[in-house]
């Protein structure tokens, strides 16, 4: 038998323990929450770097039709510095991005994990993004979508791009009001307003 002396520390110590619980049980919620998080960067980045590809392609897009009121002798050399100029840009926000993600991605996406799951869900979790088969499927997840996205601008563009040369030669007309006489046309729209409304007039 534990002598009487040793009853009450050994109580004591108990009771201690069973009030450490629950701190301990939350700090292994918020860890494996971190785990989970970074075992997630791959897409974070992933999504960063689109970010900065639809931004840079959206710049190339508006450049590429400003280029249409620039003289045909000075498009080449032009359009080759803007890509270059594009391509900075593109190097430059993507590592900010990357960085921003790195930062910003435990204390936005940690929280919510420890809110949303239990701590056997988050292990699951954790398991299942440390298995080859899901390492896989995120190693395939620019794949996919570049070539969902592909397929679906293929699948689209004989409907849009008749409604997107009919909007720019709306807009070309708003700016032309606007604009002093011999003035160029409104960025944007120099190259759908050298050459006839055909699509606009079959309506």
């Amino acid at each position: 038998m534990m002598p009487r002396t040793m009853i009450k520390p050994a109580l004591l110590a108990l009771a201690l323990a069973a009030a450490a619980l629950p701190a301990a049980h939350a700090q292994s919620k918020k860890e494996l929450a971190a785990k989970v998080v970074a075992l997630q960067m791959p897409a974070v980045d992933a999504m960063a770097a689109g970010i900065a590809r639809d931004t840079a392609g959206r710049l190339m897009d508006a450049a590429g039709q400003a280029l249409g009121g620039v003289p045909e002798d000075k498009r080449e050399a032009l359009g080759k510095q803007v890509q270059a100029d594009v391509k900075a840009f593109y190097d430059d926000i993507v590592v900010r991005l990357h960085d921003s993600g790195v930062k910003n991605a435990p204390l936005v996406l940690g929280p919510m994990l420890e809110e949303k799951f239990t701590e056997d869900e988050l292990k699951q979790i954790a398991v299942w993004l440390e298995s080859p088969a899901a390492k896989k499927f995120q190693q395939m997840g620019g794949e996919m979508q570049s070539q969902l996205s592909r397929k679906l601008v293929e699948d689209t563009k004989p409907a849009v791009e008749p409604k997107l040369k009919t909007l720019e030669q709306t807009l070309q007309k708003r700016f032309a009001q606007f604009a002093p006489a011999g003035a160029a046309s409104a960025p944007g729209t120099a190259a759908s307003a050298a050459k006839p409304a055909a699509p606009a007039k079959k309506k």
